[in-house]
């Protein structure tokens, strides 16, 4: 499926948060995790910045996708080299957005596929999960795990989320090969009710 995508605004504070009609699906994750990858690849081209620092997403980037999705892609925390009052800012803003954005339909929570979730990612799932939020765990860079290395790490995921009624699925993706991307559209259409 081709998508269409347009850059739509930034933000940096909670004053300068966009009001979209658009129901907002956020992609969130670690500053190293491909987030900015998955997005163009989603797109099917090349909107978000992609670089070799951790980091880069500085603001928060509003997308407008089909004319009719906002896709938000979230600054990354954990590896960035900015001033600690810099993520403390973007820590708050991250949790006023995911707490109380009234357009939010779904929360892709990326998590690199190599290595089990860190304490931000489960804070973020919690999170989302007390406020009745749906969120598809995104598992990057699965090309560089083999099938049965893979299939363990989504088995330990399940157990670890067994018990959360917002969570929606876990797909394995690469922005290299391709995979995961038809899945998790799909996901997409169905939790912002767009016709199939």
């Amino acid at each position: 499926m081709r998508l269409t995508a347009r850059f739509y605004a930034s933000a940096s504070s909670i004053d300068t948060l966009p009001a979209t009609p658009y129901p907002e699906v956020a992609f969130v994750g670690r500053s190293n995790v491909g987030k900015s990858s998955l997005l163009n690849h989603l797109f099917g081209q090349r909107l978000a910045r992609v670089s070799r620092t951790p980091g880069c997403t500085r603001t928060f980037n509003f997308y407008l996708v089909q004319e009719r999705w906002m896709w938000v892609d979230l600054p990354g925390l954990g590896y960035a080299a900015v001033a600690r009052q810099q993520r403390h800012q973007w820590a708050r803003l991250l949790r006023y957005y995911l707490e109380h954005r009234a357009q939010l339909h779904l929360t892709c929570v990326l998590i690199d596929s190599r290595h089990p979730p860190r304490l931000w990612d489960m804070a973020v799932m919690e999170l989302l999960e007390h406020r009745g939020c749906p969120f598809v765990v995104v598992l990057t860079k699965s090309d560089h795990l083999s099938a049965a290395a893979l299939q363990e790490q989504i088995a330990q995921l399940r157990t670890l989320l067994h018990a959360c009624r917002y969570w929606v699925d876990i797909i394995p993706s690469s922005a290299r090969t391709g995979q995961g991307r038809e899945a998790l559209i799909a996901v997409i259409r169905r939790y912002c009710q767009t016709p199939q």
